[in-house]
């Protein structure tokens, strides 16, 4: 993996299991978090975290001009992560950023990214995808939550293959400024829940109808026509409440 950024809302940082016996390099931005934001020396301890496993603790053990001697003591696993998939046509990767960091943070369980009819086409082949880029935009969003769980991530399915492939059960809703006939905070849920968010162009009217022969409903977030990232943040917290988990 990529390290994950440096940022000052780096709540917990997080390690894959292959790096738990290595030093951290002094080049990698957890390592100047460590030192530079929570000035850590040694001894001292941090929030830490095991992708997809436990929370606990880093200890500092050593500190020399090429890296961290670190040591752990890991406590309970997180709650699980909430049962929404979003389906969402590929934005320009600017967009897809935003949306991989936010949604992660909010705790959502998978994020499909679909090509769509009137969608750009070059969206699916951007270095954020073909590099692995994104995964660090997901750790961003899973250390700004205190979590360590990541959803799962897809990208480049046509929309009638990423339909087929849902579960069967639970609540499916297509965000849509065009033709919903209700709003989203007055539509009953039950999980598990699918929310469908079309490209920055809309939906096609042929892929309304398949999300419609679906199981779709359509609704709308209210009179204002929003950015994707806000689309995506202000549909997932009505869900969530509706699920009881806010």
């Amino acid at each position: 993996m990529g390290a994950p950024g440096f940022a000052a809302d780096m709540n917990l940082i997080l390690f894959e299991p292959a790096e738990l016996d290595a030093p951290l390099a002094r080049a990698d931005p957890r390592a100047r978090h460590v030192l530079d934001v929570l000035r850590r020396t040694v001894g001292d301890r941090f929030d830490a975290g095991l992708v997809n496993g436990p929370r606990g603790k880093g200890i500092v053990r050593s500190i020399d001009a090429h890296g961290l001697e670190l040591a752990f003591e890991w406590g309970e696993l997180p709650p699980p992560l909430e049962p929404i998939t979003l389906l969402i046509g590929l934005p320009r990767p600017q967009t897809a950023r935003k949306i991989l960091q936010e949604a992660t943070a909010m705790g959502v369980r998978e994020l499909r990214f679909v090509t769509s009819e009137k969608g750009e086409a070059g969206y699916a082949t951007s270095t954020l995808w073909q590099s692995g880029e994104w995964r660090r935009h997901v750790i961003d969003g899973a250390e700004q939550a205190f979590c360590t769980r990541l959803p799962e991530v897809r990208w480049g399915e046509r929309l009638a293959a990423a339909l087929d492939a849902l579960a069967p059960a639970g609540a499916r809703v297509a965000l849509d400024n065009y033709e919903a006939p209700q709003s989203l905070s007055a539509m009953p849920l039950g999980a598990p829940v699918t929310l469908a968010f079309g490209p920055e162009r809309g939906w096609s009217a042929g892929e309304r109808d398949r999300l419609r022969a679906a199981g779709f409903q359509f609704a709308h977030l209210g009179a204002r026509v929003l950015r994707a990232e806000t689309a995506v943040v202000a549909a997932v917290s009505l869900v969530r409440a509706k699920l009881g988990s806010m």
